[in-house]
């Protein structure tokens, strides 16, 4: 029967041939497209309710997205009163939803995955230490890499051999070095905000765009030893990216979308090779310029190729490929810019709303360093500012949600967990949570970390703006020490207060924006 066949395949016409694979190619297309988008989903659906958990009903293709997208454009038409914190309403306001109507072990769908929260310290410590391999990061979309497809984002042997390269650059010792580069971006930003005082000593800035560009500075001399100027192009273009990819988020999922010729996605495909231009032109004048001994490895470009050669010894599969240094670069870019500028405009617009404290943290910086630059012991030795730093991290997580994937089934906190099912470890729901952090959990009250992190808390797994395990955020060193940097530098010449214009409303652009700006009134000391 099947020599019968074989023989009048042959026999046929070429269009003939043509047609019978394509039927079959659209056989195969239409099997996988029905396990994918239905048999799949509703059996993941029904493993999860059997046990107990609730959340919302699956929608063919979409899931929760086009909801999602609807409440979330709702919630930012509504801005919160001036010294409230309670933000997870307005920034999260679909899973705040489901929290309230199904418990707070509940699911949503992103297309046609399920995503359930694990709103319990232990449960998301076991997720993030991950011993046994079976929690991996969540899979993103090639559009979503566009960010940066560096370590973040890599599992098994390959993150471990990214993690081990980096992790030279970003030792104690070599942040510690950088400290004069972070003081001297804070300083030309302070002359220019106090040449634009008036004659009464005062002024308004927006102070969001400010930290942008002061972080952005940072992060181009540390990173590639050049200004904010050279790199400027870079952090417009990722600015514009992040953009974008929120507003693709809302087809992502639909298998083969980043390949549709949309306006959006050229507009993507356009920006990541231009970023990858720039970068590839900074490497490889670097490159060159280490063979001939025309320059020092004190930055962290320098410190990754330098650490790279050594691992690699000549080895090319040892080491990383210049493409993986560029999307590594591209992390140091976006990571390294978003995550500092968003702490410290939320410390200021905190300790605008609570004077109270602004003004002790300025006595302490006043005591230790008076008008001087601060020195690197000393930052260390700042407990004001540190608790301060911390309550803002609680209160205003730069990534306000983690989320792991199931690879096998998985019993966790009670719970089995079917394979290919999205875990949301939701930092802002766990950090505002008054059953873990008392009945102010929704107050600024930084007095909580008088004695460390460890004692804050009833489990001190809550706390972990950085994430945690051993993919805890290889910068996290680094954010810190600019922030207390520039928080000094502030407190040492100016008061501030909220402009009247101010409107309090974070919101999400992949970190926690202010998406109004954070206009505030600066008083020369």
């Amino acid at each position: 029967m099947a020599t019968r066949a074989l023989l009048l395949l042959r026999e046929a016409p070429p269009w003939a041939v043509a047609g019978a694979a394509a039927a079959v190619a659209l056989l195969w297309l239409a099997a996988w497209t029905l396990e994918w988008a239905w048999w799949t989903p509703r059996r993941l659906d029904r493993a999860l309710r059997a046990q107990g958990l609730k959340g919302t009903r699956y929608r063919l293709f979409t899931g929760d997205v086009r909801e999602n997208a609807r409440l979330n454009r709702e919630a930012r038409t509504k801005p919160l009163p001036l010294g409230c914190h309670d933000i997870i309403p307005r920034v999260l306001p679909m899973l705040h939803k489901v929290v309230k109507e199904n418990g707070t072990v509940s699911f949503t769908w992103f297309g046609p995955t399920p995503r359930v929260m694990i709103p319990d310290p232990e449960s998301v410590k076991e997720v993030l230490s991950n011993k046994f391999g079976h929690f991996g990061k969540q899979q993103f979309s090639r559009a979503g890499k566009l960010l940066g497809d560096g370590v973040a984002n890599h599992e098994g042997e390959k993150w471990a051999k990214h993690r081990r390269i980096l992790n030279p650059a970003f030792h104690h010792e070599k942040i510690k070095k950088m400290l004069p580069v972070f003081a001297t971006c804070c300083v030309d930003v302070i002359n220019r905000w106090e040449n634009s005082m008036s004659s009464e000593g005062s002024s308004e800035i927006d102070i969001w765009p400010e930290f942008q560009n002061l972080t952005g500075d940072v992060i181009s001399r540390t990173a590639f030893g050049s200004s904010y100027q050279e790199g400027r192009r870079i952090f417009q273009l990722q600015g514009e990216l992040a953009e974008r990819l929120i507003q693709s988020f809302q087809a992502i999922f639909i298998p083969g979308y980043w390949f549709l010729p949309t306006k959006n996605n050229r507009r993507m495909r356009e920006i990541n090779r231009e970023i990858h231009k720039i970068l590839r032109e900074i490497i490889g004048k670097r490159e060159k310029a280490m063979k001939n001994g025309e320059t020092n490895n004190d930055d962290l470009l320098g410190l990754l190729l330098e650490s790279n050669m050594r691992q690699s010894n000549g080895n090319a599969k040892l080491g990383l490929t210049t493409e993986h240094v560029i999307e590594e670069c591209k992390l140091f870019y976006f990571a390294g810019m978003e995550t500092t500028s968003v702490l410290l405009t939320w410390t200021l617009v905190v300790l605008s709303m609570h004077p109270e404290w602004q003004e002790q943290a300025r006595e302490e910086v006043l005591n230790h360093f008076g008008r001087a630059r601060p020195d690197f012991e000393s930052l260390n030795r700042l407990k004001i500012v540190t608790m301060i730093l911390y309550e803002v991290l609680r209160l205003y997580p730069p990534v306000v949600l983690l989320s792991r994937r199931t690879y096998k089934g998985m019993e966790l906190g009670g719970i089995k967990y079917p394979a290919g099912v999205n875990l949301l470890l939701p930092i802002i729901f766990i950090h505002h949570d008054p059953n873990i952090w008392g009945k102010d959990a929704g107050m600024f009250n930084p007095e909580r970390f008088a004695d460390g992190i460890s004692n804050a808390t009833k489990h001190q797994a809550a706390f972990f703006p950085f994430g945690g395990g051993p993919r805890i955020c290889i910068g996290q060193n680094f954010a810190l020490l600019e922030a207390k940097m520039a928080l000094c530098t502030i407190l040492q010449r100016f008061s501030f207060e909220l402009s009247p214009s101010y409107t309090h409303a974070p919101y999400t652009v992949i970190t926690l924006h202010p998406q109004h700006g954070a206009p505030i009134r600066l008083k020369k000391l």
